[in-house]
């Protein structure tokens, strides 16, 4: 996999994407969010890859925003077909994978590079990280899922407060707040995200995937969570690895999941 904004690298079970624009701070450009799409797509359909971490090149940043360029003269039909466009390319389709994804945030997060984190499955940040959304300082909202995820993770008030002073919060805020699971030393960020992958990587891809359809549905309108739930619980009873964990179990030894 060759892309122009990206490293792709697979290792052990673990596909690792690294944003690769690092003369403009990683910023999110229409050429990024397509390449982004494509290696996810192509690393949630190889069946040796158990879990995803998305990062940023270099010790600066993340992702640290959309690039203004690109959009400072669009007209209001343009902006929503922006928003419309990111939103299913990368930033939905980042939540509602079936591989686990991991955000390691190096960097300055911000904009559309917060929004990016978010989508991913959960967050570790490096000490030196710094969030946001700024967008309000620009006349202009978070439109990659800003405004409905950051509420969801760190509460109403809180991501009212960020929203509205534009402001930055450090690593350690972000870690009170919930926002990020974890917060460790720059030098050790991915080779840390790598030990949860590989925990992760232990157990069923297959009950994983459901799980993550489960915990989605709760926050999608008009989809009942519990329901969803019960469903995905009784698909596992079908499978391959719902047969092999119980073995597994019962025989006393480690299971061999296939994600089947």
């Amino acid at each position: 996999m060759n892309f122009e904004n990206l490293l792709v690298a697979i290792e052990n079970g673990i596909g690792q994407i690294t944003i690769n624009r690092p003369s403009k701070l990683n910023a999110l450009n229409v050429a990024t969010i397509k390449d982004l799409h494509d290696a996810l797509e192509n690393l949630d359909d190889d069946e040796s890859v158990r879990v995803i971490i998305v990062t940023g090149e270099g010790e600066k940043a993340f992702v640290a925003g959309a690039d203004i360029s690109e959009f400072a003269h669009f007209s209001v039909e343009e902006g929503a077909q922006l928003a419309a466009q990111g939103q299913e390319l990368l930033f939905d389709y980042v939540e509602n994978l079936k591989t686990p994804t991991i955000a390691a945030v190096n960097g300055f997060a911000l904009g559309g590079g917060l929004e990016l984190a978010m989508a991913c499955h959960f967050r570790i940040a490096s000490d030196n990280a710094k969030m946001g959304l700024p967008e309000v300082s620009l006349g202009v909202i978070p439109g990659y899922g800003g405004t409905q995820r950051l509420p969801q993770l760190i509460g109403k008030g809180r991501a009212m407060e960020m929203i509205m002073t534009a402001g930055m919060i450090s690593a350690e805020e972000a870690f009170r707040y919930g926002l990020v699971n974890h917060v460790v030393p720059q030098a050790e960020l991915v080779e840390f995200t790598k030990g949860i992958a590989q925990r992760i990587m232990k157990n069923s891809p297959m009950a994983i995937g459901k799980a993550i359809k489960s915990i989605n549905a709760n926050f999608k309108e008009g989809v009942n969570g519990f329901e969803t739930e019960i469903r995905n619980f009784g698909k596992c009873f079908g499978t391959e690895d719902f047969k092999e964990g119980t073995t597994a179990f019962l025989e006393k030894r480690k299971a061999a999941f296939n994600g089947k």
